[in-house]
C-alpha cells in the first residue's frame, strides 16, 4: 500500500505537466473569414473576434478546448449593401444577436504525433440564438519565424461549412447561397 501511495505521489507532478496551457489570440493577426455566393459569384467577408478562451494540450491534443465569440456588428463583406443585408433581421439580426459563439466539445487529431496533419474540431455553434453541432477541419503549426521546438506561438487554419438556414438566417435566399464556407486563420501566443 505504501508503494502504491509513493507511486501516485511520483506520478502526480507528471500529470500536472500534461494539463492544457492557455493561449491568447493575436486579434490583429487573425481573421474569421467566410466565403458566400452572391448571384453566382463568390465573395469573401470577415468578422472580428470579440473574445477567445483557448487551452491547448500539446501532449494530448484531445484535451484542448476553444470558446470563441465573434462580433457580428463589425462584420464586413467587401460590399456595402451585402454587409448591411448580412446584419439585417432576416439574416444575422445583429441588433438582437450581436455575437456568434463557437464552443468546442471534442478535438480529434488525424495523427496525434503530427498536429500539422490536421484533425477535426466538434463543437456547438450559436447563430441568432440557435445552437447546432458542427464539425470543422483544423491544423496547427508553429508560427513562421519561430525556432524548432518553440511552441509559444502557434497558427491554426480552420475550415468548414454551415447552412445559414439551419440557424434561421435565411433572408435573401434568392440571391445568396445557403451554404457558407468558413476560412479562419488564427494565431495564438502562450499566456504568461
Amino acid at each position: 500500500m505504501q508503494r502504491l501511495f509513493a507511486l501516485i505521489l511520483m506520478l502526480t507532478p507528471l500529470a500536472s505537466l500534461a494539463a492544457p496551457v492557455s493561449y491568447n489570440l493575436q486579434s490583429d493577426r487573425s481573421e474569421v473569414g467566410f466565403v458566400y455566393t452572391l448571384s453566382g459569384a463568390q465573395n469573401r467577408g470577415s468578422m472580428p473576434v470579440r473574445s477567445a478562451q483557448i487551452a491547448i494540450d500539446l501532449d494530448q491534443f484531445s484535451n484542448s478546448s476553444a470558446d470563441v465569440t465573434v462580433d457580428v456588428t463589425r462584420a464586413r463583406t467587401g460590399l456595402i449593401f451585402a454587409t448591411e443585408a448580412l446584419k439585417a433581421n432576416s439574416v444575422l439580426n445583429a441588433s438582437a444577436h450581436p455575437t456568434i459563439r463557437f464552443q468546442s466539445t471534442a478535438i480529434r487529431p488525424d495523427n496525434p504525433r503530427n498536429l500539422s496533419a490536421g484533425g477535426k474540431i466538434d463543437g456547438l455553434l450559436t447563430i441568432r440564438g440557435v445552437t447546432r453541432p458542427v464539425t470543422l477541419n483544423a491544423a496547427v503549426f508553429r508560427q513562421q519565424g519561430t525556432a524548432d521546438g518553440d511552441l509559444s506561438q502557434l497558427s491554426f487554419r480552420i475550415s468548414g461549412a454551415v447552412r445559414r438556414s439551419d440557424f434561421g438566417a435565411s433572408g435573401y435566399s434568392d440571391l445568396v447561397n445557403d451554404v457558407i464556407q468558413l476560412d479562419i486563420a488564427a494565431r495564438v501566443v502562450r499566456a504568461q
